[in-house]
């Protein structure tokens, strides 16, 4: 996406952009029923179409980009939903603020693959973060992840045996359901078109 110069005061700015995320640590539920966190928010679809329908749960956007992050935010204005905050931030800091178990799921949809393997500490389910991630979850939260990547796939697969979770959802072929409490992303929208498997699975902590 190209830079846009209008992206820091206008984040700085809009009240649903959480520019201290650290001062909300511990508060973040409010009068809400659940904490759910995506981290990788990209242009906010996904949670955009969740927070609508569930007006009653609070939504955290965890976007780095911040040219995707304003222009998301842009969109946000004509929807005006009160239960989204946004953070222009990546994940290395993110156990600074939440307290553990304030999360009651952490959602990654077509997170980085980072395929060489002297990058694998920057995939969003190595060890480098799931154990943190795990930490801030409450006990039986949720981690829900998506991707079209195979490897990507099978390797997460992998790292969350080692970990206090219980795998209950697990599909190599992907199709929405409406007893799945789910939303489209862009990137979904893009590769259903292409006919392209979408691969999921859900896991609950122990």
């Amino acid at each position: 996406m190209r830079n846009k110069p209008w992206a820091n005061d206008f984040l700085n700015q809009h009240p649903k952009a959480t520019t201290n995320p650290i001062d909300l640590k511990g508060s973040w539920k409010a009068s809400y029923s659940k904490v759910i966190l995506e981290i990788g928010s990209g242009k906010g679809g996904y949670l955009f179409d969740l927070a609508t329908l569930h007006q009653n749960q609070r939504y955290i956007a965890l976007e780095k980009d911040r040219n995707v992050s304003a222009t998301a935010l842009r969109h946000h204005d004509v929807l005006g939903l009160e239960n989204l905050l946004w953070i222009n931030n990546g994940a290395e800091s993110i156990q600074t603020w939440f307290e553990k178990g304030e999360l009651d799921e952490i959602h990654l949809n077509f997170s980085d693959p980072w395929p060489k393997k002297h990058h694998e500490k920057r995939r969003l389910t190595s060890k480098t973060f799931m154990p943190i991630f795990i930490d801030l979850l409450r006990p039986e939260g949720l981690i829900k992840f998506k991707t079209d990547n195979q490897k990507l796939f099978e390797y997460t697969i992998l790292q969350m045996q080692v970990y206090p979770l219980e795998m209950t959802f697990f599909s190599v072929n992907y199709i929405h359901s409406l007893e799945e409490e789910d939303a489209y992303t862009e990137y979904e929208m893009k590769f259903n078109a292409l006919n392209q498997p979408i691969y999921r699975a859900v896991w609950r902590k122990k």
